[in-house]
């Protein structure tokens, strides 16, 4: 019997970071999960989700020029967000407010996206979203999740997110200054990643520096390791791809 231990698969997911100018500077959509989820229950998070097999089918036939883990991607982060906030990003034309309820009541209720779009009239612009981000945790993690995470942007008056009651328990737009101080105060739980891509949102005091920022720096693959600091344990992440901190200590970073 081999003492060799297995790593646990990876799979794919996208998130979707969506942005809205209401003039004092880019608000951010959080969806906060249910406390009973196995990860990250209770925590504000990007809307997302895993990617479906059914994605990698979906983009042959309405992005076959992207990349196939990325177009999927792409996928995944609008459904979800869908599912889990009610807004149409990252649609060709959002249609009106029935038509997107419908979509989201015939996601809920188990029928493929594709399907769904067609029945509702709707199409997706995958090009809508700008690649922003890839998370990926050590392989020692339990679950270990390839994330890719999306920028896209709603105008202002775009109408309001409701949670689906099942994943998400609320939905909230605020600032990335303003959700990093909730989490300083311990009033928000934000996990890592979430904290990290915040950090790097709040430098900037507009969606269009944000969008410049993303297309100047290529995504790199973040694996966060653990270093020992003056003897003690703290979380890392490479340096120079666009965040301004990179290390923290390891017993904050897991508190979330």
């Amino acid at each position: 019997m081999s003492d060799t231990a297995v790593s646990p698969p990876v799979r794919s997911a996208a998130t979707l970071i969506i942005l809205r100018d209401v003039g004092r500077g880019p608000e951010v959509l959080m969806v906060e999960r249910h406390e009973q989820l196995a990860f990250a229950g209770g925590a504000l998070v990007f809307p997302g989700g895993a990617v479906d097999p059914a994605d990698f089918a979906h983009v042959q036939v309405i992005g076959p020029a992207l990349e196939r883990e990325d177009g999927a991607g792409r996928i995944a982060a609008i459904r979800e967000t869908l599912e889990e906030s009610g807004l149409a990003v990252g649609f060709d034309q959002a249609g009106d407010v029935d038509a997107v309820r419908a979509l989201r009541a015939a996601l809920e209720a188990s029928t493929p996206f594709a399907d769904a779009l067609a029945a509702a009239g709707l199409a997706l612009d995958l090009d809508a979203l700008l690649p922003f981000a890839r998370w990926r945790p050590p392989p020692h993690i339990h679950r270990v999740f390839d994330t890719r995470f999306y920028l896209a942007m709603v105008d202002a008056d775009h109408h309001e997110a409701v949670a689906d009651g099942r994943e998400t328990a609320r939905t909230l737009w605020a600032r990335p200054a303003e959700l990093l101080d909730a989490a300083a105060r311990q009033e928000a739980k934000v996990i890592f990643p979430t904290r990290c891509n915040l950090e790097r949102l709040a430098q900037f005091d507009s969606i269009t520096a944000i969008f410049a920022h993303a297309r100047a720096q290529p995504v790199e693959l973040v694996v966060p390791r653990t270093e020992v600091r003056d003897g003690e344990k703290y979380l890392t992440i490479p340096e120079g791809i666009g965040y301004p901190r990179t290390a923290e200590l390891l017993i904050n970073a897991m508190r979330g």
